[in-house]
């Protein structure tokens, strides 16, 4: 049996599912949101196996409870099934959110069994070659509602499960504007970050590609680009890679010989993880983005633009939504995916900028960025948890 309605009816209390709280689009949106929910005044309950995020979650005022909703493993889902409900009753949970496949399927039978709504946000693009993976894929769609983080990702639900087109929503990604901002990033942060590079007394062009380390996100690509930059005489720049590799060795090892093959050992950085993205933004002279796939939206094409930075996205994807390469509106540049020399053209152009065509993209790109913002984000999924709340008291 449910506990009692709360004092304040139109508070929110939002159980969210998701599998770890490592770096990834799909964990930072299950922070905000959390934040956004205490905020408001509401309760944000997150099931989870935990990770590096997890200490800046519970700094939220969020509720965590561990538990490896990251398993696909039968047995371990149906034990899920039985913790999530247990959380459902103890803290009258309103919602019941997933953000994963496998979690999802543990979280919509514990919604349906204690009669509680149950929404997903689609974040990924996720293979659907066999019917057993569309199947499995299907977890994400058989919400009360589906946020889709792109109009792209929403496409790709209406043709692969044409059945969830009408309970589709789109909210894209959000983006702290505010901490992405030059205005808030001290010289100290970047000093402290250009050391960490060694790059403090760097007197050249600095061309960033943020991301995990993992070839769909185009790391052989950009070498490839760069090396076509040396052979026409562009020379003067550093890159920095900044990304974790997760485990894998042998990727950094080719990412390492590319390296060495093109001659780049003296302009090229493997960082690793980066915490202080804003910092990075603001030491780059460009962002780069090559993904060698679709990526369902692409937040580094936003925080690029709201750091006023040049940014070039593979033309793919969410990236089309965020990036409008117009020549008179431009606000960034979108290339041929897995195109190493259309990429160098894009890097060879904005190198050649002048102040004047760098000023005025920067004013337009921090435009672009607000339309993308966080707070729309929060608001609008808010708004979306509301919506479906009440439909569902109207319904009782």
């Amino acid at each position: 049996m449910r506990k009692p309605n709360r004092p304040n009816p139109d508070a929110l209390t939002i159980l969210q599912v998701i599998p770890e709280l490592e770096t990834g689009g799909a964990e930072r949106s299950t922070i905000d949101i959390a934040k956004a929910l205490v905020a408001s005044g509401g309760k944000a309950i997150i099931a989870t196996r935990g990770g590096r995020l997890a200490r800046e979650l519970e700094a939220t005022g969020a509720f965590l409870a561990r538990m490896p909703v990251h398993s696909k493993n039968p047995a371990t889902m149906a034990l899920n099934v039985r913790r999530l409900r247990k959380l459902i009753r103890r803290h009258n949970v309103d919602i019941v959110h997933a953000r994963s496949r496998a979690p999802a399927w543990s979280a919509l039978a514990a919604a349906r069994a204690e009669r509680v709504p149950f929404i997903t946000t689609y974040h990924g693009t996720y293979n659907g070659k066999t019917f057993f993976k569309r199947f499995y894929n299907s977890s994400m769609v058989r919400g009360d509602k589906v946020i889709a983080n792109s109009q792209f990702i929403a496409d790709i639900i209406a043709n692969e499960h044409p059945k969830a087109r009408e309970r589709v929503c789109v909210i894209h990604r959000g983006t702290d504007i505010e901490t992405f901002s030059l205005s808030n990033v001290s010289e100290e942060r970047k000093a402290a970050l250009a050391q960490a590079w060694n790059i403090s007394d760097r007197q050249k062009p600095l061309i960033l590609l943020p991301g995990r380390l993992t070839r769909w996100k185009g790391q052989l690509v950009f070498l490839n680009a760069l090396a076509i930059l040396m052979e026409r005489g562009v020379t003067d720049f550093i890159a920095v890679l900044a990304g974790d590799a997760q485990g894998r060795d042998n990727y950094v090892s080719e990412l390492w010989r590319a390296i060495d093959e093109h001659g780049l050992r003296a302009q090229v950085r493997l960082v690793g993880h980066c915490e202080d993205m804003p910092a990075a933004c603001a030491l780059a002279d460009m962002v780069v983005s090559p993904a060698i796939e679709p990526e369902a939206f692409g937040r580094i094409a936003i925080e690029a633009q709201a750091m006023e930075r040049p940014v070039i996205v593979a033309d793919h994807g969410g990236a089309c939504e965020t990036i409008i390469a117009d020549d008179h509106k431009r606000t960034g540049w979108r290339v041929t995916p897995n195109d190493p020399e259309a990429l160098a053209d894009a890097m060879k152009t904005v190198l050649s900028l002048s102040p004047e065509d760098r000023a005025d993209l920067q004013a337009r790109a921090r435009t672009q960025s607000r339309r993308f913002s966080l707070s729309v984000m929060c608001d609008r999924t808010l708004d979306l948890y509301r919506e479906v709340k009440n439909d569902t008291n109207r319904d009782r």
